[in-house]
């Protein structure tokens, strides 16, 4: 964010915030008009109502990329509802404002990153103007071009021409703009360097976001005396961003409030209505749909009540959140570390033992209200493979239904901002190669001609599963496996696969069924990095399939990644922590349980099911005294489907664990992929290593 101020950040992010919002409402307007193949008045009011915010907001930003070419969608969208000219080319113009809406996207990405640098539009808004040329000539009226703001007209008002006089004006912002304080702070940045001493009401309006309300409701009041004349500092306030008039108030007049320049308080002001009005620009109707609202007008509405209500919501940084978070996987350290003391070890200390379990119960109970708060619905991730498919179904010439259930179900905010790249592809994998080429191929296989692409997701035993399922064709499996053959990709006899490890194998790396490499598939890397991406928030990924039905992607994610309950294990002198959630049962080894097979590896038999089994002091290379099979203890686990046993000495017991990452320096040891998800503190203050279970299924 290098071309922003210090100090700035709060506003870039609620910038980034509210033009993504109306970026994703944008699309989905559009989506729904194409659908019904028909724009309503109410959906042309809102669209140029949301170009004229982003284009205002990125102006006031200094995004003039941005501005200008929301601009153009703005002219665009006023000669729709002025002139009502024949649109011949429909689709031309959804191509137009979605590819818009994409390049906006795009450039509010860059603009998080630390080098930004503004991207030129010239080329989009060419393609704009040279469509809007064509709507003028369709047999429409002649279009008039939109006037430039008019000034605001101060003629009743008193000359103001000496600079030794204070100035009082009255501002007042468009009733559409939001964030009234940050733009009113916007507005003293712009005029302060002509003013010799400046102050306003209210004079919170950087550090309250309830200055924003009082100044919706009695206006925007600045004192200042100008270096050289008060007309200077006028035409600023003139020029401002969405000042939508202004008042000079009469020297005159007797002073609502007495300002100071050293004023702090908030000051509720109380004006006479003002005697001259400016307007400085024309209002967009407001007979928008009282269903296109957004979150940020939730959240400005909220903050904005009346009558002194008390708030029921506020908006907090992410950063505070995952700083919270932290503090309280502190606690529970610090919790273990007491209550498990070594110094206690043989103690009966009864007043101790019920102030533990408190203890324990109120670091539960706040770990539970963190995640909480830190928990959001998967409805946003999942609204977002609307367009995808949208898309898709265009460049494809398919017909599909996406359906979304249990969108409702929430995880952890750090989860769902890695959710969005996996299911892309997902999304993509079931309408490019699932769904049918034609409805006559859908038909003939006696399924309705329409394809269907399911989203769904629900929770389960600390987890929470994702299902991308889709109607079509399903996976062939003599077509997977000689393709995995011809890229060397087989590690074993081809009799030896099973249909699930084939099924898998669609997400191994360079692996494509395509013969020709398209815009949407053919290159081998989609769903490679499906897998990558979801065992890097600790989840997994299997893939079900049934010839000429169907293919299922099943994805498992932890509900947090902060803290996890794991079961402590004892190999030698190390201890490991495995995931419950990956943990199936644990047991003591019986006579004739184990048995080998051909190739002379342990197997352990359960319940006529055979399962390899892995020794941790051997894949580590720890010294243990431990190593007679019917002496340790076995572990039944389970990742992506596959199972295995696990050997180690002994149980030491449950225990909650702060998932704490390794050091990068370790990055060239393969630690990761060496079967290690992380560490953390155990009470006696020692390190404990966390498996990845998967991993270590995979290595074996």
């Amino acid at each position: 964010m290098s071309k922003f101020e210090s100090g700035m950040e709060a506003m870039v992010d609620m910038y980034i915030y509210e033009t993504t919002t109306l970026l994703e409402q944008l699309d989905q307007i559009l989506m729904k008009t194409e659908t019904a193949s028909e724009f309503e008045s109410e959906d042309i009011n809102e669209i140029f109502r949301i170009m004229h915010t982003i284009k205002g907001s990125s102006a006031m930003m200094g995004l003039e990329n941005i501005a200008s070419l929301a601009h153009a969608i703005e002219d665009m969208f006023y000669i729709i509802r002025e002139d009502k000219p024949v649109i011949k080319d429909i689709k031309k113009l959804y191509e137009l404002v979605f590819n818009a809406s994409d390049l906006l996207k795009a450039e509010i990405d860059l603009i998080q990153e630390d080098e930004y640098t503004a991207t030129d539009f010239s080329a989009p808004k060419d393609n704009i103007e040279v469509y809007v040329t064509v709507l003028k000539s369709g047999g429409a009226e002649p279009v008039q071009e939109e006037k430039a703001a008019p000034k605001a007209e101060t003629s009743s008002a008193p000359a103001v021409s000496s600079p030794d006089d204070e100035i009082s004006v009255k501002v007042m912002f468009d009733d559409d703009c939001k964030m009234e304080n940050l733009r009113a702070l916007i507005l003293i940045n712009k005029i302060k360097d002509d003013c010799e001493k400046i102050s306003f009401e209210p004079a919170d309006i950087e550090d309250n976001p309830d200055s924003a309300k009082v100044i919706i409701e009695n206006g925007f009041l600045v004192h200042f005396k100008s270096h050289t004349t008060p007309d200077v500092v006028i035409s600023g306030i003139e020029e401002a961003l969405n000042v939508k008039s202004y008042e000079i108030i009469e020297k005159a007049a007797p002073a609502p409030i007495e300002v100071k320049m050293d004023e702090s308080a908030p000051v509720k002001i109380k004006m006479e209505q003002p005697k001259v009005t400016a307007p400085k620009a024309e209002e967009a109707p407001k007979e928008a749909s009282p269903d296109a609202s957004n979150n940020v007008d939730h959240i400005n509405n909220m903050l904005q009540n009346k009558g002194g209500a008390k708030q029921s919501l506020i908006s907090v940084n992410l950063n505070k959140l995952d700083q919270l978070m932290d503090m309280v996987g502190e606690i529970v350290i610090t919790e273990a570390m007491v209550t498990a003391n070594p110094d206690l070890k043989g103690l009966h200390l009864d007043n101790f033992q019920k102030a533990a379990r408190q203890l324990r119960k109120l670091t539960d109970e706040l770990q539970d209200i963190v995640m909480s708060i830190r928990m959001v619905p998967l409805s946003g991730a999942f609204n977002k493979m609307t367009r995808i498919v949208r898309d898709m179904k265009v460049k494809l010439n398919k017909e599909i239904n996406l359906v979304f259930e249990g969108e409702e179900t929430e995880v952890d905010k750090s989860i769902i901002d890695n959710l969005n790249d996996p299911l892309m592809h997902m999304v993509r994998n079931s309408v490019d190669h699932g769904i049918e080429d034609t409805a006559e191929d859908r038909i003939n296989a006696c399924k309705p001609p329409v394809g269907t692409v399911t989203l769904s997701a629900y929770n389960s035993s600390g987890e929470v599963i994702i299902v991308v399922s889709d109607d079509g064709r399903g996976i062939d499996t003599e077509k997977v496996l000689a393709k995995a053959k011809k890229n060397g990709l087989l590690t074993k006899n081809e009799k030896d696969y099973t249909d699930k490890e084939i099924y898998n194998m669609v997400m191994l790396p360079g692996f494509s069924t395509n013969e020709v490499v398209t815009e949407f598939s053919g290159r081998g890397v989609g769903m490679d990095v499906v897998r990558k991406n979801i065992e890097k928030i600790g989840g997994s990924v299997s893939v079900d399939s049934k010839l000429g039905e169907g293919t299922s992607f099943i994805i498992k994610i932890p509900l947090s990644l902060a803290i996890v309950d794991g079961m402590e294990v004892s190999v030698g002198r190390s201890i490991f922590t495995i995931p419950i959630s990956s943990i199936k049962e644990s047991f003591k080894l019986k006579q004739g349980q184990l048995i080998r097979d051909t190739e002379d590896n342990e197997m352990i038999m359960i319940r006529g099911e055979c399962y390899p089994l892995i020794r941790l002091y051997d894949i580590y290379g720890l010294e243990t005294d431990q190593k007679d099979l019917y002496g340790g203890i076995i572990i039944l686990v389970e990742a992506e489907g596959r199972s295995a046993c696990i050997f180690a000495d002994e149980l030491i017991g449950e225990q909650q664990v702060v998932v704490k990452p390794f050091s990068p320096l370790l990055n060239e040891f393969n630690v990761k992929q060496n079967g290690m998800a992380g560490c953390t503190i155990l009470g006696d203050g020692s390190i404990t290593i966390i498996l990845d279970v998967n991993n270590i299924i995979s290595n074996y």
